[in-house]
């Protein structure tokens, strides 16, 4: 990646990068209806989304899933995910964004709550997997926090400073995670979670790609 400036951006895959909201509001209907509850919309979605996820089936059944009630809505809404993805695009000008990043001299990588196995193959795909240091997804179960990741993550990309990196994503959980390892973060609304669910994070909160690594630019200096 040649000579790095130092600034160092971790992004978010889905509903950052990736713009798969379609299939997200999908699979989760999906998933609702193997419990017999009524679809949500895609505002609903954003307003209620939380990690980890259970919790978000809570708010909406008025308890925790039973772990056989989790097992059959996860493997619900990863297959249909899995069949509707494909339909999905990367978000407006991030080919541009990624590319730009890295001519500027910084680094990036992404680090996603996406299976591992299945993410490599989708980032190679858009033909843009040169330019990040690192492609990390989960590895264990689904329902986590990412901050346990983050930690990892980090530790592996050497001579990256957890001071100049700035973590990208659409959860209120990508701000947890940078700040578990004392990180900054900027929130981007395009994806999973309502502006409102994103400012009681306390971190700067963007309506595009653009701005948020306008940000990142900034705040990593």
């Amino acid at each position: 990646m040649g000579k790095l400036t130092g600034a160092h951006i971790v992004w978010d895959w889905n509903g950052t990068l990736f713009h798969d909201n379609d299939a997200i509001i999908g699979a989760t209907n999906a998933a609702f209806g193997e419990l017999g509850l009524a679809p949500i919309t895609m505002e609903q979605y954003r307003a209620l989304y939380c990690v980890p996820v259970p919790k978000f089936y809570e708010r909406l059944l008025g308890r925790l899933p039973t772990d056989a009630e989790w097992e059959v809505m996860d493997e619900t809404f990863h297959r249909y995910y899995t069949e509707h993805r494909v339909g999905c695009g990367l978000t407006e000008g991030a080919v541009e964004l990624l590319a730009e990043w890295r001519s500027a001299g910084h680094s990036q990588s992404i680090l996603s709550m996406y299976v591992h196995d299945e993410l490599l193959p989708l980032v190679r795909g858009f033909g843009i997997e040169a330019h990040f240091l690192r492609v990390d997804g989960r590895t264990g179960p689904s329902g986590g926090s990412k901050a346990e990741h983050m930690e990892r993550h980090l530790t592996a990309l050497v001579g990256v400073e957890a001071a100049r990196t700035v973590v990208i994503g659409d959860a209120a959980d990508d701000a947890v995670a940078a700040m578990q390892v004392g990180a900054r973060a900027v929130l981007y609304t395009g994806g999973s979670h309502s502006r409102a669910s994103l400012e009681v994070a306390g971190v700067p909160v963007v309506d595009t790609l653009a701005e948020a690594v306008a940000e990142a630019e900034r705040i990593a200096a």
